[in-house]
């Protein structure tokens, strides 16, 4: 038990002085202008568009399934 202790002590303290990495700055890598977002937005309302015909589609066919369901309990009845 006390060497399973030592070793995570060990590992959280080696952990803890790791220094931050040498990554490239994203603030000046991706400023990007307003046409950007504008062009994002629309690329967002395309497939936003595309899913209200398919989740119409998809209530519909719930609907028809609960639909059917009834009326095969009242023909048995």
């Amino acid at each position: 038990m006390k060497n399973i202790r030592e070793a995570c002590m060990t590992m959280i303290l080696s952990l803890s002085t790791v220094g931050p990495a040498f990554a490239v700055d994203t603030t000046k890598t991706y400023s990007s202008g307003i046409l950007v977002a504008v062009f994002l937005a629309f690329c967002a309302l395309i497939v936003v568009v595309q899913l209200l015909p398919t989740i119409m589609l998809l209530y519909g066919f719930i609907k028809g399934l609960f639909k059917s369901g009834e009326k095969r309990q009242t023909h048995r009845g």
